[in-house]
């Protein structure tokens, strides 16, 4: 038996599977999916099995055999191999990549360097006059190398010279002469917990008789022996030797007699080991709730691959229509995976569905910490659970049978990975139901243009745009090559029990500042805070700006604080008076001096959150903020906490930027600030609008959930944008007819596709030279797909031109349908290898971009 390996070395040259001899011994552990070490060239790596076969591509007797298995059972199911190839093609990565992506971080390999005692000194000469005693052809400092060096097995090369700090040369010259050998070995980065763990050999009444045996010396043993005959269970070493106050050496004592035994055992680092959760029953579905978990549960009961868009306005009770669909989904003996934005996976959200499942839920997200993801995803593995909760990386989780896939706030640009591979979770969901004939919910109240574009009949398409293909639908590789699949459309126009929506005030800051207003806060909102808070009521404020202020200048001769590595100005941060880089993290003292001119007219301008929690003290003494924003939630636990304090109301205002806008549900919240609507509106971005409509409509609907009535103040220099109008009027369809339009005219997604190609280095001339000749190459390559259409746009200079010191130009391809372009942008960037090599020129192409910067 063969197997074909992907290794682990992403390059052009290597993405590919290798064959590999299955030795004897192995045959009953190799399976495709599993993690194993191999030998490529001279070292040892780690590579996953994609296939078993019985007809090598080369010669039998020349191939090298698998020399372990790393896993006792397989981190990656057959499906998720398939998945992995899709997400190489499509997203235009290394198999290698994919395949890592789908495994925690723990399983990805370290590689390093051990020294062992050769061949030559356990065979040769020296290993003979060893073994007779005598000594005439080794030094004496040799002897103790070799010695200890074979005591140990192998040892790490670096703890063999901290031992032997002075002989680093002779060490090096044992290396070169064969009588040390270095090796590489592969170690995860984790692995299970085990803690120490006693356990009583006999029956408490067993305990008491050896204990009153004991010498009276041994006064430590007897009071061990007697707890234990109190409490006949296993017990961590630690907490006995805590509980008593005793030494390690008493309760070693006792297993060498034989009165009990210590053992290793494996335990679960689980986050939420110490939080109870309510457990909660099925709610009376609503008529509309009604009918849309009729559509669900039909598809999930017939087995059936289908893709639901749900498009529910906030507080429509989207959340006990998903909880109700897995359970269906349970009923079945099936599997559920729930994706949710990795800012809005807040304790609520895990606290429904622990609720309502209890342990059947594993949880993964980055605030976990390495240990916690990967006893959580051992869970998954080993089907101790069938419920996962995570962000975009969940859709990963080595589930066997998939019966319903949920991605909540769907349109969330979160769901797009910015690093190698730049796969959607919301495409890779589609292709992954596919495989097990699963259902998809998709759940917004602001779905994307893209999921919308892909409910309507292709007659309706071809009215508003082309009639090519949403890009949603599946890309063909292999056994993924399934019929397109149309989105069905859901509504749910009513929030729970008829609550109104809450009453949305557009005001003109403009008119504010005319009129001598110089607040960051305008009149009505001013009044209004004060309201809530002689009512005992609480606010939401949302400023998508992180920071004190937004950038520092000189008004005497304009000089702007900017990163020395990005072209971009730094940030004000006041709580530790440092100017920051948002993009490397470069940090500089605040100046009370111009750099330029030397004059102290040196001023903040622009308002983040800091600003505001500073101000909101000066202007309502005494009101209680928690500021969320990315500086204030680093911690672990921590959005969890502050949470929980606006929840039990110890706080007047929840002050934060996106995170504080989706997910949320407080029944006391009544009023909500957007304080700069335009902020992200004047992005250089295309899907500008649509962000700006999606978060407005979104941290709106953070009030009035319950029975207080809520009021939202859109604080905005432009009102007459459509995009503000449309979210003050919770008018979704009006927005869509609007920004359709825009995106027709302009041959912008969803009416196109696009592939983002950015190039960075250090010297410009390189860089320009490099972009130009891949672009011509582009052009060239793409006459053959005539009369298809396509644009080449650029190379330019990325509207961030420069980060880490690295400058960096784009260019853009914007095409319909299916035509294979992700092809010949490889082979255009092919031709640039020998400068990726040479140079270090870096190229990053990234297949339906959701970011332009």
């Amino acid at each position: 038996m063969y197997a074909k390996v992907i290794v682990d070395v992403p390059a052009k040259q290597t993405n590919r599977g290798f064959d590999y001899l299955i030795p004897e011994a192995l045959r009953e552990w190799v399976a495709i999916g599993s993690r194993v070490a191999v030998p490529f060239g001279p070292r040892k790596l780690q590579g996953f099995v994609v296939e078993l076969h019985d007809r090598p591509d080369f010669d039998p007797a020349k191939l090298k055999p698998i020399s372990e298995v790393l896993d006792l059972y397989p981190p990656l199911t057959p499906d998720l191999v398939e998945l992995a190839e899709w997400v190489s093609q499509t997203y235009l990565c290394h198999e290698i990549t994919a395949l890592q992506a789908m495994v925690p971080g723990a399983l990805k390999a370290k590689y390093e360097r051990h020294i062992k005692v050769g061949d030559k000194d356990l065979d040769g000469a020296h290993g003979d006059l060893l073994s007779q005693g005598q000594h005439t052809l080794l030094l004496p400092i040799e002897e103790d190398i070799i010695e200890f060096v074979r005591g140990k097995g192998s040892i790490e090369i670096g703890s063999l010279l901290s031992k032997f700090t002075s002989q680093g040369s002779l060490i090096k010259q044992m290396i070169t002469q064969g009588q040390l050998l270095e090796v590489q070995l592969i170690k995860d980065r984790m692995s299970a917990k085990k803690v120490l763990t006693v356990f009583p050999v006999e029956q408490p009444l067993q305990l008491m008789d050896w204990a009153e045996q004991l010498p009276d010396k041994s006064k430590k043993q007897k009071q061990v022996l007697l707890y234990l005959a109190e409490s006949p269970y296993p017990i961590k070493l630690s907490d006995l030797l805590s509980e008593l106050n005793i030494s390690a050496s008493t309760v070693k004592g006792l297993a060498d007699k034989g009165y009990l035994s210590i053992k290793e055992v494996e335990v679960q680092r689980d986050p939420y080991a110490l939080r109870t959760f309510p457990r909660t029953v099925p709610l009376t579905l609503t008529p509309e709730q009604e009918v849309v978990f009729g559509s669900i549960s039909q598809a999930v009961n017939e087995l059936e691959h289908r893709v639901f868009l749900l498009h529910g306005v906030t507080g429509s009770g989207k959340t006990e229509v998903y909880l109700q669909s897995i359970q269906t989904c349970l009923d079945q003996g099936r599997e559920a995976i729930v994706l949710v934005p990795e800012i809005s996976l807040t304790p609520q959200m895990v606290e429904r569905f622990k609720g309502r499942f209890g342990n059947q839920v594993a949880v993964l997200h980055s605030r976990l910490s390495q240990g916690e993801r990967f006893d959580e995803w051992r869970k998954i593995m080993l089907k101790q659970v069938n419920v996962v909760i995570g962000a975009r990386s969940a859709i990963f989780a080595p589930f066997t049978k998939v019966g319903l896939i949920i991605i909540d706030e769907e349109h969330e640009s979160s769901y797009k990975q910015e690093e190698s591979p730049k796969y959607h979770a919301r495409d890779v969901s589609i292709a992954r139901a596919a495989q097990h004939g699963a259902v998809v919910v998709l759940g917004s109240a602001t779905p994307s243009l893209e999921s919308m574009y892909g409910t309507l009949p292709e007659a309706e398409q071809t009215q508003i745009g082309s009639s090519g293909n949403p890009p949603a639908t599946l890309r063909s590789i292999g056994n993924l090559a399934k019929p397109k699949v149309r989105f069905e459309l859901l509504t749910m126009r009513e929030r729970v029990e008829g609550r109104p929506l809450p009453k949305v005030h557009i005001v003109d800051m403009r008119e504010e500042l005319s009129e001598g207003n110089r607040s960051m806060f305008s009149r009505s909102l001013h009044k209004a805070i004060e309201d809530r808070i002689q009512k005992k009521e609480q606010i939401v404020l949302l400023l998508n700006r992180r920071g004190y202020a937004t950038f520092v200048m000189c008004r005497s001769c304009g000089y702007v604080a900017e990163c020395p590595h990005c072209d971009i100005s730094l940030t004000y941060h006041q709580s530790a008076k440092t100017l920051r880089c948002h993009y490397c993290g470069y940090t500089e003292r605040e100046a009370t001096v111009c750099p330029s001119c030397s004059s102290e007219h040196i001023r903040h301008f622009g308002t983040g959150t800091q600003r505001v929690e500073e101000e909101l003290g000066k202007l309502f003494p005494g009101i209680r903020v928690i500021r969320m924003d990315v500086d204030t939630t680093t911690e672990k636990g921590s959005h969890e906490k502050w949470l929980t304090l606006f929840r039990n109301q110890q706080a007047d205002v929840l002050l934060g930027t996106q995170m504080v806008a989706k997910g949320l549900d407080f029944p006391m919240v009544t009023l909500v600030g957007a304080l700069a609507a335009d902020t992200v509106l004047n992005l250089p971005d295309f899907r500008a609008a649509e962000r700006t409509f999606q978060l407005l409509t979104q941290v709106g609907g953070r009030a009035g959930r319950h029975e207080l009535p809520g009021e939202v103040f859109i604080q905005t220099y432009t009102p007459e944008h459509y995009s503000i109008i449309s979210a003050s009027k919770h008018d979704y369809t009006s927005f869509m007819d609007k920004e359709m339009g825009f995106r027709k005219f302009h041959d912008y997604p969803p009416f196109h596709r696009l592939i983002l190609i950015t190039l960075s280095h250090e010297q410009i001339p390189l860089l320009m030279r490099s972009a130009e000749t891949f672009a011509a190459k582009l052009k060239e390559l793409a006459k053959s797909l005539a009369p298809v259409p396509i644009e080449i746009l650029g190379p330019v200079a990325s509207p961030i031109s420069r980060i880490k010191d690295r400058y960096r130009f784009q260019c853009m391809v914007k095409y319909r349908g299916e035509a294979s372009i992700a092809g010949l942008v490889q082979q255009a960037a092919a031709t640039l290898s020998d400068v990726e090599k040479q140079y270090k020129l870096t190229i990053s192409i990234d297949v339906d971009p959701q970011v332009l910067m």
